[in-house]
């Protein structure tokens, strides 16, 4: 889910359990795992211990079986070194609030309200296109902020971006402009 490479491992046990696996995460620029979850049986060992028993269905009772799981936030620490370089971090995909937003650009003072509405169409158009594939998508329409100020709030937030202007609403192509996205 975090998209980084996962190893599993079954070497070491929880004191007094029958098994662990664990799930390690590699980190390719030390060569080392972290761990980021485990899952421990332990049998009936503790159950027997403190008496903790279930009724069966014949009304016999027996010592239940028990299970217990963690998954730590070092997982999301993992996530940021591995997906994380000078330029900041791109989210996997499947973790991504939003996996694509399309800034509108090209409005200036001159701009008319006819272009300025067309511009927002087109983006509002290819954000339907792209959720209608299945891409968590949003359009950043904000009339008080420049492009190049919108490009860095969704830069900052790990969000790969598309620009749309007047040019890209004259176009026939169906292909998304491309800015800046890591």
């Amino acid at each position: 889910m975090l998209a980084g490479v996962v190893l599993k491992l079954c070497t070491e046990k929880f004191a007094g359990g029958y098994y662990t696996t664990t799930v390690e995460a590699y980190i390719k620029a030390s060569g080392r795992g972290i761990q980021g979850g485990t899952s421990h049986c332990l049998g009936q060992n503790f159950s027997k211990m403190f008496n903790i028993v279930v009724e069966g269905d014949d009304g016999a009772k027996s010592f239940v079986w028990q299970n217990s799981w963690g998954f730590s936030t070092r997982s999301i620490g993992v996530m940021v070194m591995v997906h994380g370089d000078d330029k900041g971090m791109v989210f996997p995909p499947r973790v991504a609030k939003i996996q694509v937003i399309i800034v509108a650009c090209g409005i200036v003072a001159k701009t008319t309200t006819e272009e300025k509405q067309a511009i927002w169409n087109k983006c509002n158009e290819e954000v339907a296109r792209l959720k209608k594939a299945g891409i968590r998508a949003a359009s950043d329409l904000r009339e008080n902020y420049s492009p190049g100020y919108k490009f860095n709030h969704w830069e900052l937030r790990v969000c790969p971006f598309y620009t749309y202007s007047k040019r890209a609403v004259n176009s026939t192509s169906n292909v998304l402009p491309i800015g800046r996205a890591h």
